[in-house]
């Protein structure tokens, strides 16, 4: 056997070495394919890091959604305005319009007509919020509003006091029911008249029930004063969007909180006050007087706000064809014209535009990945381009698509689609989102934030009319119908929100808001039974609506608290996860959530029942309030950040769970379990059903976000 050479290596050792690289190199190349498993204790999809939810947040004034091109187009109109989108890089030429002193750029950017009520003058626009604001503060404290004079009630209509919970809790069906009526209505007809038509139903309604015979029809008259009332839940943070920029929103959506916070536990005080000195009638005819008042506000001061702000092209300009990042022509994932909206799902993926240069090889995408919609508005139109001759010649340029996208009883939801992680709800401070566009051409989209397939908008007549118009006098704008605004099948924006119920994210914002609104109002239920006729306290109405000054400081606090503390925690945990936001991140504030509003509950009866001095339920009502204020602005800004495309309908989701699912079925049991078991155990099975809730949370931080590519995959919004 020949002598091994000093530093050779035995053949053995060489393969062992050489299986080790390959090894080496094969997982370093796994680990940089393959997103990391796990990231803050959310499982990342197995496939991709790009979930539409999650923000790159590259700079303090500077965040970078991801996600886009898997995000599926709106197909419908919704009432919200989710995002504006603005050109990445506009030409040197092309100047944005800013404020007085220079120093905002306006978002969204006005049209050049004096008509757009982004152009309105402050004292026309401020107004309008007041008008409105108004409105909604007497139709905000109507839920509750007979809540200390039940034991009047019912010894004048001749019933039991459990019995006469139903107004209430019937009350809360109507505005459900409403909410999904009038708010398709709004989209496809205009807000002012829903305003107007409500405020009449509103004083017809409450005039019914001044003189209602008998508690057949005062319920009666309950459920259509609910459906009278349900446009205050789900249209005025659209009209607020409309008619103020980005930069302005922030303090008017603070004063219609303050206004519908103030109704919701003020007007009960009040009403207590009436039925001391007048009796529980008199309460409806002085809402309906009052009411009266708001109409003639509504009819002077609130002209149709609606402006159709979808991308039109500037003829003037050319557009590149050469294929740059932001046209996502690497996504592959563009529908040409002659595609039907059916089609916005995974089995269109393979289809691609015309590149603008020829290339080499045409490669279909995974099926994994998801498509986009055509626009319905510009199908048949599309169609015939497709076939004139030159049709074929031209390239194909993604454009983006304009949707639309309310908030009723809480505000935080229009912050949501317009705000950052570190401005109250969003994880975008008003930055413009980048969506795929050709260059050179000056796009807004008001209405959605998807990526859209390859089209223009066809102008809207009543914008286009309003675009060409001269400035409206004041008596032209006071025509209460300006005819149909939008062309979507009224059923399909209708039942576009019950879709919802399949989204994880959705259905839990709808159990945790439905519960935070809802023991609120069981309380308010209870009220009467505790106060009035529970030993040892005996109150009259007067004494009981004075409770009411409790749940209104927890509320104003827990409001006030809320956003900041999320911003706090959001910030922080994204510098952790080096720089990227999810939504989940929200999910945290569930921890407050359930110590205050579980302790709350528990205390609430249990001192009710105990007969401890009276300051001390009240105070446990308080922290009821302050938790449910922490859990309504979670829910609702983890649903708006995780579909911010879907804004306007998850308002309608939430409301609707709120009134259906919570308000009418625990009014039809409550009150009589009260009575029979006492507030003790009736609170303390309260408290438990509200942490047994809220540890949902849990497996929704794990699996959120993949989650939220599972909805995107399936695409159920758009298959509709």
């Amino acid at each position: 056997m020949a002598p091994n050479i000093e530093g050779s290596v035995p053949p053995r050792s060489r393969w062992r070495s050489l299986l080790q690289r390959l090894s080496a190199e094969t997982r370093d190349t796994a680990e940089k394919t393959s997103p990391d498993r796990w990231n803050m204790g959310i499982l990342n999809d197995k496939e991709t890091v790009e979930v539409p939810g999650s923000v790159l947040l590259l700079a303090p004034d500077r965040n970078q959604p991801l996600g886009l091109r898997n995000a599926p187009a709106r197909t419908s109109h919704s009432s919200i305005p989710t995002g504006i989108v603005l050109p990445l890089a506009p030409p040197a030429e092309d100047t944005k319009k800013t404020t007085s002193d220079g120093k905002i750029i306006l978002d969204p950017q006005p049209d050049d007509s004096v008509n757009d009520p982004l152009n309105w003058a402050p004292w026309k626009r401020d107004s309008a919020l007041l008008s409105l604001g108004l409105f909604c503060m007497v139709g905000g404290g109507m839920t509750p509003i007979l809540a200390a004079g039940f034991g009047d009630v019912a010894d004048d209509l001749h019933v039991d006091v459990p019995t006469v919970s139903l107004t209430t809790g019937l009350y809360m069906m109507g505005m459900g029911l409403g909410s999904v009526v009038f708010s398709p209505t709004a989209i496809l007809y205009g807000k002012r008249p829903v305003y107007l038509f409500g405020a009449v139903l509103f004083i017809v309604s409450s005039v019914w029930c001044a003189v209602s015979p008998n508690f057949t029809s005062l319920v009666v008259a309950r459920i259509v004063q609910g459906i009278a009332v349900s446009p205050v839940e789900c249209l005025p943070s659209a009209t607020i969007a409309e008619i103020f920029f980005l930069h302005e929103r922030a303090f008017r959506i603070g004063i219609y909180t303050l206004l519908l916070l103030g109704g919701k536990n003020l007007v009960p005080l009040v009403s207590a006050a009436i039925m001391q000195r007048m009796g529980w009638r008199w309460v409806f005819w002085i809402v309906a007087i009052i009411v009266g008042f708001c109409g003639v506000l509504l009819f002077f001061f609130v002209p149709e706000t609606f402006w159709d702000r979808r991308p039109t092209p500037k003829t003037s300009r050319k557009s590149s064809a050469r294929p740059n990042f932001f046209r996502r022509y690497s996504s592959k994932h563009i529908v040409p014209h002659h595609e039907a909206p059916a089609a916005a799902s995974t089995e269109i993926e393979g289809v691609e535009a015309a590149p603008a240069t020829p290339l080499p090889t045409q490669r279909r995408a995974k099926p994994a990945r998801v498509g986009f919609a055509a626009d319905p508005e510009v199908d048949e139109q599309s169609r015939e381009k497709a076939s004139t001759p030159d049709a074929a010649k031209r390239p194909v340029s993604p454009l983006p698509r304009a949707g639309s996208s309310s908030s009723g009883s809480n505000s935080a939801l229009q912050l949501s689609a317009n705000a950052a992680p570190g401005e109250q709800t969003t994880p975008s401070d008003g930055d413009p989102l980048p969506t795929a566009k050709p260059e050179n051409r000056d796009y807004t989209d008001s209405e959605s934030q998807s990526v859209s397939s390859a089209r223009v908008a066809v102008p809207q007549a009543y914008t286009s009319t309003l675009r060409a118009m001269p400035a409206r006098s004041f008596v032209q704008q006071l025509k209460p119908y300006n005819g149909r605004l939008n062309n979507d099948k009224w059923y399909k924006v209708a039942i576009r929100p019950l879709i919802l119920f399949s989204y994880p994210a959705v259905l839990w914002s709808a159990v945790v808001y439905s519960c935070s609104v809802g023991w609120l109002i069981v309380i308010s239920e209870s009220v009467a039974v505790i106060y009035r006729e529970g030993h040892p306290y005996h109150f009259d109405a007067l004494q009981t609506g004075l409770v009411y000054i409790s749940p209104f400081v927890g509320g104003v606090l827990g409001t006030a608290v809320a956003g900041k503390v999320s911003d706090i925690i959001v910030k922080a945990m994204a510098r952790r996860n080096g720089g990227l936001y999810e939504p989940e991140f929200r999910l945290v504030m569930a921890i407050p959530v359930t110590i205050t509003t579980v302790i709350g509950l528990m205390g609430f009866g249990w001192t009710a029942q105990m007969g401890d001095h009276y300051m001390v339920p009240t105070v446990f009502f308080g922290i009821v309030s302050f938790g449910c204020s922490l859990g309504s602005t979670t829910s609702i800004t983890f649903c708006v950040d995780s579909y911010r495309q879907y804004a306007g309908e998850a308002l309608v989701t939430l409301n609707f769970s709120k009134n259906i699912f919570h308000g009418l079925v625990f009014s039809l049991f409550v009150t009589g379990w009260l009575t029979h078991d006492g507030p003790k155990t009736v609170y303390i099975w309260i408290g438990i059903i509200q942490l047994i809730l809220l540890l949902s949370t849990v497996p929704m931080y794990i699996y959120g976000k993949r989650a939220r590519m599972w909805t995107v995959r399936k695409n159920f919004m758009e298959r509709f």
